[in-house]
């Protein structure tokens, strides 16, 4: 009997520690539930088509900070007081459903994905009313990094966007006295020729480094709009430095170690040297924003 007592108190204990305070565990079992049956074969989609590519590798990280960002901050959105009116969370909530449908059975996953962003929103709305929705902003914000994009508007955006990459990279190598020459986005370097391709200069790359700039304003806690807005706009020069870092380290490791040192591990060594660089610059640039905000009597924080 005693031991048998004390197994609900154990469950109990848990339950507070996973769940918002006074959240009705049957209530969020059934809407976790319904999250669950509709989205766990998109998630399961994404894993086995589109995140294994180069291109998509940064939707499962997206995914998860997302989702573990609405996860912290439970317990200031139970707090909220419940909505008078939550017309319009339905609303959400329907176009949300309607935006699954559409792209579940034509293979969108434009709109499979997006609809679940929707589908939080309206939930929020519904139980919490737009203050949630307004709590949970960068959270929902995030998360749209992990939508794949149509790849028409990828490849017209990317194709500008590699050319760019790839001159900058071949320009300032040249300049400092190595043999480079381009022809597009082919580069040539010696006897070896290089081929800049979308995952290394692509629009998602870029995505995934903006992304990360704005977890880093956010985990930050930068309330001074000057600042926050400088940082938030210096991230896309940013985030093409890092790509045209990549670019030239690959074509370095190419003239002085051959073309198959270039590829596997050191291919996937300079992806993540790409996000040291981001992070090394945005920390660099924050500095000096801070350091200009003070001498003209700002306030950086």
């Amino acid at each position: 009997m005693g031991s048998a007592a004390v197994k609900p108190a154990a469950s109990r204990s848990l339950l507070d520690k996973l769940l918002p305070v006074g959240t009705d565990p049957v209530a969020a079992a059934l809407v976790f539930g319904g999250l669950a049956l509709l989205y766990v074969p998109t998630i399961w989609g994404l894993a086995a088509v589109l995140w294994p590519q180069d291109e998509q590798g940064h939707g499962p990280i997206v995914f998860g900070v997302g989702l573990w960002l609405l996860y912290r901050m439970r317990d200031r959105l139970a707090a909220l007081p419940v909505p008078g009116s939550t017309w319009s969370g339905r609303l959400i909530f329907g176009f949300a459903l309607l935006m699954y449908a559409v792209g579940r059975s034509q293979a969108i996953w434009l709109f499979e994905v997006g609809s679940m962003i929707a589908m939080i929103a309206g939930l929020l709305q519904m139980y919490r009313g737009w203050a949630a929705v307004r709590m949970a902003w960068f959270p929902l914000f995030f998360l749209l990094f992990m939508v794949p994009l149509p790849e028409a508007l990828v490849a017209k955006i990317t194709g500008p966007l590699k050319a760019a990459v790839s001159a900058v990279a071949a320009t300032v190598l040249y300049h400092v006295g190595y043999p480079v020459g381009r022809a597009g986005v082919m580069l040539t370097v010696g006897q070896y020729q290089l081929f800049v391709a979308d995952a290394c200069a692509g629009l998602n790359t870029m995505f995934t480094l903006e992304a990360l700039g704005l977890l880093y304003l956010n985990l930050m806690q930068i309330r001074s709009p000057l600042r926050y807005g400088l940082l938030a706009v210096l991230l896309i020069p940013i985030a093409f430095s890092a790509n045209v870092v990549r670019v030239m380290t690959l074509v370095l490791i190419t003239y002085y170690f051959g073309d198959e040192a270039a590829q596997g591990f050191i291919h996937g060594f300079a992806g993540m040297l790409l996000f040291g660089v981001a992070l090394a610059l945005m920390l660099v640039v924050d500095a000096l924003i801070v350091l200009a905000m003070r001498r003209f009597g700002g306030r950086p924080s």
